[in-house]
């Protein structure tokens, strides 16, 4: 039927209607064909438009951040959809509006919606964004159907806070309770292993929790696998790591990433470049990423591979991530630790915003190289600049103080921490400031700042003690140190090699017997000194009494040869740091054995005239190498940079940047 009406009689009618314009009709007056529909519900079609735009408006209001008006027209509202009330819950979370928060809830509460498992996850999501912790626990146990959803919603809000013991307890309700775990839940509970902080066995947990998911099928998981192996990383479980990493049957930048990370972390740099490397030629489908490429810098940096970091650096130039500023942190810091300031200052300086860690970055450099009153220029720099020094910027300016024995520099800085900037000093802080002062001879008043510490001093803080007993030959009060380590850390090998090393220069021959029984009872060995040269691109590491090398009788050769030539210059070996009961000859020969050496011998040997000679070492420099590398510096007219674990020596014509302090 076709019927001519006009628009009026149009808007009334309950007939779906079509428009259409016709030229034999007046232009004023639309052709409409109206088709009846008998199923038609104009009451119910009313009803569902009002829906519709109280829906529209309550989201228009949220995105303007009227909640108090989206409130009302919710209140009207009788049949809300999900979308609107999620977006209303979002909006008072991105704009940290608590009470409107609340009032939603309680509108939930109110209408029964609460039982709703999907709007209950976004409210304890919601709480999670306000801080409310209480609050999202509050919604979590009120929820009568507890859907894994619930679960999971409530244990990444655990994850994310640092409760991990909380979490895992609930993790041990919800397994009894019969709830399956899925990815979601294995990769929370397994962060809450690493914030545990207070549970004795948190590795075991881990452990558990992986039999868990071998034994439901998410081994071939990534992202599930790839927590895992992150976890493994964080405890220094290194081979369990690289165990997880290998059994991944397909591995996507991020594992890639967290293997690469893991070797960079615990002190394996090498490994770290090697697994880079591989990424690069074979995963052709993982591209490295930011998060990759701070850790092979770190791994360069690991191992003052300047050649090796420069390569990186023109990768980083190609991929475009030079403007990412956690890569432009690493850069600056690789650089630092290769002894290229003035390459790390200028990647500073192309930096339009630099953030408190770059400035930090940049305090580290000089300070570690030795240029203490540089370092606190730049902390004073940054504040001038309006960046307000951080908990990680004080460590930065305190270790410089304390490797250029700025004293009462130092104890100024300490103290305006908390006095200025509200900052209050923390384990780190202490343990830099009873280094600063035990290097200086003031271990009086290290003691004194021990006994006066607001906490239960750590093993930081009597590690740096016991290592200024060292240096200023203090047996007595190395003792005291060494109890206290003894029972915080008795695992730790250098603590018990470092008594032995202060009483055999002590002369107190029956007390190292003592030291080195206890240490064969408790089945600890000395850490083996080990040192690293870049020769051509190309990695090579030293241990002492280095057999594999193919050019070990050479090198042997030229450090007899040298060694016999400086001593008409005046060295003398410093035969007394050989704690045996052996002849000055033999003393000789293990001197020349020290991997540092070995590798300044393999410099001299595989570089052209002139070249600089870049090292690393795991231990701190010993007093004859150091010695030794400044008589080479000047008998062969080379600059050597060795960087061992406690700072930066450059050696230049027979003179050590550290100037004899470190």
């Amino acid at each position: 039927m076709r019927v001519l009406q006009s628009p009026q009689h149009v808007r009334q009618a309950p007939f779906q209607t079509h428009l259409c314009y016709t030229s034999h009709v007046s232009s004023r007056l639309p052709v409409c064909f109206v088709s009846i529909n008998p199923s038609a519900n104009p009451v119910k079609d009313i009803k569902s438009n009002n829906n519709n735009n109280n829906n529209q408006l309550i989201q228009s209001l949220c995105r303007g951040g009227n909640h108090k008006q989206a409130l009302e027209v919710l209140w009207s509202e009788r049949n809300p959809s999900h979308k609107t009330i999620e977006v209303l819950i979002q909006s008072c979370a991105q704009k940290s509006s608590f009470s409107d928060g609340r009032d939603v809830h309680r509108y939930l509460v109110d209408s029964g919606l609460d039982q709703d498992p999907y709007l209950a996850t976004k409210l304890i999501n919601m709480y999670h964004e306000l801080g409310s912790l209480d609050c999202a626990r509050k919604v979590f146990d009120e929820t009568r159907e507890r859907t894994i959803y619930i679960w999971n919603a409530f244990f990444r809000a655990l994850a994310m806070v640092g409760r991990g013991e909380e979490l895992l307890e609930l993790y041990r309700q919800m397994n009894w309770s019969g709830i399956p775990s899925d990815r979601f839940t294995y990769t929370y509970v397994l962060k809450a292993c690493v914030v545990s902080e207070f549970s004795v066995y948190p590795l075991q947990k881990g452990k558990e929790i992986h039999a868990n998911i071998l034994r439901h099928g998410y081994e071939e998981n990534i992202h599930v696998m790839t927590t895992l192996l992150d976890v493994y990383a964080k405890f220094g479980c290194i081979s369990y790591a690289n165990s997880v990493f290998r059994a991944m049957p397909a591995k996507n930048s991020v594992s890639w990433s967290a293997m690469i990370g893991c070797y960079a972390k615990n002190d394996m740099p090498v490994k770290a470049l090697e697994l880079f490397h591989q990424m690069v030629l074979e995963a052709c489908d993982s591209i490295p990423n930011s998060v990759t490429m701070v850790s092979v810098l770190q791994a360069c940096a690991g191992l003052a591979a300047l050649q090796q970091g420069k390569l990186v650096h023109g990768f980083i130039l190609r991929r475009g991530l030079d403007s990412i500023m956690p890569v432009i942190n690493a850069l600056i810091t690789m650089y630092g630790r290769c002894g290229e300031i003035s390459i790390g200052e200028r990647v500073f300086d192309k930096v339009k915003n630099p953030d408190v860690v770059s400035w930090n970055s940049l305090i580290s450099m000089y300070g570690n190289n030795g240029y203490g009153k540089k370092a606190i220029q730049i902390f004073e720099n940054m504040i001038h600049q309006g960046v307000s020094p951080s908990y990680i910027s004080f460590i930065t300016v305190l270790c410089a103080c304390s490797h250029a024995g700025l004293v009462e520099e130092g104890k100024i800085l300490f103290e305006s921490m908390l006095s200025k900037y509200r900052i209050h000093p923390g384990m780190e802080h202490y343990a830099c400031m009873v280094d600063l002062l035990g290097r200086a001879n003031r271990l009086d008043e290290a003691i004194k700042l021990i006994e006066d510490m607001p906490f239960e001093p750590g093993p930081t803080v009597w590690g740096s003690l016991l290592g200024s007993c060292r240096i200023h030959c203090n047996a007595e009060l190395a003792e005291r140190a060494s109890a206290m380590l003894f029972e915080l850390e008795p695992w730790n090998a250098g603590n018990y090699v470092l008594l032995a090393d202060i009483y055999a220069e002590a002369k107190m021959w029956s007390d190292v017997k003592s030291v080195r029984k206890l240490m064969g009872k408790r089945v600890l060995q000395k850490v083996p000194g080990c040192s690293w040269i870049e020769v051509k691109k190309k990695i090579y590491s030293f241990v002492s009494s280095e057999e594999d090398n193919p050019q070990i009788e050479k090198l042997r050769a030229l450090l007899i040869k040298l060694s016999t030539e400086m001593k008409e210059q005046g060295y003398a070996p410093q035969t007394n740091i050989v704690h045996y009961d052996l002849d000055e000859g033999e003393k000789e020969r293990i001197l020349l054995g020290h991997s540092e050496k070995l590798a300044v011998a393999f410099g001299l040997i595989n570089t052209v005239k002139g070249e600089t000679i870049r090292i690393t070492k795991n231990l701190r420099l010993c007093e004859d190498c150091h010695a030794f590398t400044k008589f080479i510096s000047k008998f062969a007219n080379r600059e050597i940079l060795v960087r061992d674990v406690n700072r930066f020596h450059c050696f230049r014509d027979g003179v050590c940047s550290c100037g004899e302090y470190w």
